[in-house]
């Protein structure tokens, strides 16, 4: 992650414990927890935080992005294309999610999360598969905070 110039870095889990929630670690590269918490579309419990991180907006910023983040389902509200994606936009209340699939391999290769016709986080994926990421960027328009996520993978 990194958070106005500040990057922090170390191992995210994200577990699926029931159909809506799911439990989110984040630990140093050393194993040590640094923030523990259950999420759901609705519901946030907050298990653990590091002293360094126990900021509200901190916990406010994790919170929502991996709200959107794990959303799974989206109305399809209207349809476009470009050269190299077909879009679809779901509106939900006051936001717009604009999803783009990949016109070759039909994969998710962005969403685009939008409120009051304004740009807030762009999610970019990687992927080889549509049920798993090898790499997710998290990118606010608003705030100097990116988050970028990859697979860890066992070599030879």
């Amino acid at each position: 992650m990194e958070v106005y110039g500040n990057d922090i870095s170390g191992i995210l889990i994200i577990k699926k414990i029931s159909e809506t929630t799911h439990r989110v670690v984040m630990t140093s590269d050393f194993g040590n927890k640094m923030i523990d918490f259950e999420i759901s579309e609705n519901d946030f419990k907050l298990n653990y935080v590091l002293a360094d991180l126990d900021k509200k907006m901190v916990i406010n910023f994790l919170k929502n992005d991996f709200q959107e983040l794990l959303k799974r389902n989206f109305s399809v509200n209207e349809s476009f294309e470009d050269s190299k994606s077909n879009i679809f936009l779901s509106k939900m209340d006051k936001k717009n999610y604009y999803l783009f699939f990949d016109k070759e391999n039909s994969l998710l290769t962005k969403i685009v999360y939008t409120k009051k016709n304004r740009e807030k986080i762009n999610f970019s994926f990687e992927a080889k598969k549509p049920t798993f990421a090898e790499m997710i960027n998290l990118e606010h328009k608003d705030f100097k905070i990116n988050i970028k996520l990859f697979q860890i993978t066992e070599t030879d």
